[in-house]
C-alpha cells in the first residue's frame, strides 16, 4: 500500500471518535470504530491473534479471527488507513491522531521550561475525555493514561504560568486539573500556589480548607505536611 501523505487522514479519540480521510467525515460501523481506536493507541504492527483477542475477547480465537478479518474487509471499502500482513495489522503511518499530538504536547511542556502557549493551555483544558462511554476492557489502561497525562500537563502548565506571573491562566489550568480529580492534592497544591504568588491568602485558604473537606469526607485523612505549610508559612 502506497502512501497517502501526512494529513490525508486523522482519527480522533478525545472527546469521541471519528475519522477524516481529505477532511472528509468517513461513517464507520462499531467494530471498524474499534479497531482503528485500538491501532491508534498502540500503534506498530500488531499481530493479528492479538489483535483479534484483544477486541473480541467474548469469543474462542478462530471466531475472534474471523471477526478481525470481516471488520478488515469491510473497513478496506470506506478507508485505506491500515497496513496488513499475513501475520500483522498496523495502522498506517501517515494517519495523524489527536492521541498523538496531546502525547507530543505533553513531552514538549514537560521538558521545555519555557512558558506554556495560553492558547494551548486552553485546548488542554478543553480536551475530551478518552473515547467516552465506551466501557472495553482493553481501554480501561488506555483511560488511566490519558487522564494521568492530562493531569500532570495541567499541573505543570499552572507552575509555569505562575511562575511567569500569568496567574488567571494559571488559575484556570489549575482549577481545570482539580475538576478532573477533585481528590488530587498535587493539583490543588497548584492552585494554592498560584492564590499565594499572587498575594490571595484568603483565596489559597478557600482552596485549602476546599481540599481539607474533601479528605476528610472522602478518605478520612487530612492534607499532608506540605500542603498544610503553604498556608502556615505565607500566613506567618
Amino acid at each position: 500500500m502506497s502512501s497517502e501523505g501526512a494529513g490525508a487522514a486523522r482519527i480522533s479519540l478525545l472527546g469521541g471518535f471519528a475519522l477524516h480521510v481529505h477532511r472528509a467525515p468517513i461513517e464507520l460501523p462499531p467494530s471498524a470504530q474499534k479497531l482503528l481506536s485500538f491501532l491508534a493507541l498502540k500503534r506498530g504492527a500488531l499481530t493479528r491473534g492479538y489483535v483479534a483477542g484483544s477486541l473480541w475477547a467474548e469469543s474462542d480465537q478462530v471466531q475472534a479471527n474471523s471477526s478481525l478479518r470481516s471488520t478488515l474487509w469491510r473497513l478496506r471499502g470506506r478507508a485505506q488507513v491500515i497496513e496488513k500482513t499475513s501475520t500483522h495489522v498496523a495502522l498506517a503511518p501517515w494517519v495523524e491522531t489527536d492521541v498523538d499530538e496531546l502525547i507530543d504536547a505533553s513531552r514538549r511542556l514537560i521538558e521545555d521550561d519555557a512558558t506554556p502557549d495560553p492558547r494551548q493551555v486552553f485546548g488542554l483544558i478543553h480536551t475530551g475525555e478518552l473515547l467516552p462511554g465506551w466501557y472495553d476492557d482493553w481501554l480501561i489502561v488506555e483511560h488511566e493514561r490519558m487522564r494521568q497525562r492530562r493531569l500532570h500537563m495541567l499541573e505543570v502548565a499552572c507552575r509555569r504560568l505562575t511562575s511567569a506571573r500569568r496567574f488567571a491562566n494559571a488559575l484556570e489550568a489549575g482549577l481545570a486539573a482539580v475538576a478532573v480529580e477533585p481528590l488530587r492534592e498535587t493539583g490543588h497544591a497548584a492552585v494554592i500556589e498560584a492564590h499565594l504568588a499572587e498575594g490571595n491568602l484568603i483565596e489559597a485558604s478557600r482552596q485549602y480548607e476546599l481540599l481539607r473537606d474533601l479528605l476528610r469526607e472522602h478518605l478520612g485523612v487530612r492534607p499532608s505536611k506540605r500542603v498544610r505549610q503553604l498556608i502556615h508559612a505565607y500566613a506567618d
